[in-house]
């Protein structure tokens, strides 16, 4: 047995072992093409991942202070590259496909998500993100939240809905004065519409379409559904009005018209059980209220 003597004749050089740290893991650097992503992202409290953005994602605010990687569908291999990424994170719109094999090429884990224009797609690409980001724990509760969110904005539908025919509703897509697309089916405006108990009036067209003056007054709409960034295009309600066939139909005449901000309407992240309750107020207010 070792005496106490020879104990602490040994301690120190016992002192001068090396002490092992274990190697601490790399920061992720995270790309995300999508404004709905980038919304979940800072919804699972990741957002010190990210190091750049695209053009769609404007919300929250601190997302606008990143760097900007440019618009969705043409996107440039060097900007992404420039912001040494770990990762990307996409929808199925991102593009173009040239850029996309140059990612492959370059050997960054490009991750595309489905863009289903669905409230199920919002709660599987939480949970994917979850997955990606290490951060199961907080999609599983986010998860939650936009489900009790949805099941309370649906019982509203069902309340403001009642006792009254469903709003035929024509959706206007204008980026500039006289230059207007309408949605037709297999569109996010389409789904938005039916989940908040409307009808879309040119549902029978797919995808979107250039507005025709003849159809849609013969689509005969009871609401004009815009986005604000399309009114401003166009110079205020007066001048959506004003695109060719709208003022000759009930909803131009009674001015009846919603408008909503485009990302809250449209992007199908963790907003959309609210966007569901604006949209469902709107459609079924009495007279001609603009939301």
């Amino acid at each position: 047995m070792l005496s106490r003597r020879h104990l602490l004749a040994m301690a120190p050089a016992a002192a001068l072992l090396p002490v092992v740290v274990p190697a601490r893991a790399a920061a992720r650097r995270v790309i995300s093409v999508g404004g709905a992503l980038t919304e979940l992202i800072y919804e699972l409290g990741a957002q010190g991942e990210l190091v750049g953005v695209d053009s769609t994602s404007l919300y929250p605010v601190a997302a606008t202070r990143l760097p900007n990687v440019g618009y969705a569908r043409t996107l440039a291999a060097e900007g992404l590259l420039s912001l040494a990424p770990t990762m990307i994170v996409a929808t199925e719109e991102a593009g173009p496909p040239a850029v996309l094999r140059q990612l492959e090429t370059a050997k960054v884990p490009l991750h595309v998500l489905r863009a289903e224009n669905r409230f199920e797609g919002v709660i599987e690409r939480t949970r994917t993100l979850g997955e990606l980001l290490g951060r199961q724990t907080q999609a599983a509760a986010l998860v939650q939240r936009l489900q009790t969110e949805w099941a309370a904005s649906r019982q509203l539908v069902t309340q403001v809905a009642a006792g009254h025919r469903a709003p035929r509703v024509i959706f206007i897509l204008s980026n500039a004065a006289n230059q207007a697309r309408i949605a037709g089916g297999g569109t996010g405006a389409d789904a938005m519409i039916g989940y908040a108990g409307g009808v879309n009036a040119l549902g029978d067209a797919q995808g979107y379409k250039m507005l025709a003056p003849e159809s849609a007054i013969a689509a005969a709409p009871d609401v004009i559904l815009a986005t604000s960034q399309g009114v401003e295009a166009s110079g205020g309600i007066d001048g959506l009005l004003k695109l060719p066939g709208l003022a000759q139909t009930p909803a131009g005449q009674q001015r009846r018209v919603v408008v909503m901000e485009t990302m809250t309407l449209l992007g199908f992240g963790p907003r959309t059980p609210l966007a569901l309750k604006t949209l469902a107020q709107g459609l079924h207010a009495p007279g001609g209220k603009s939301v």
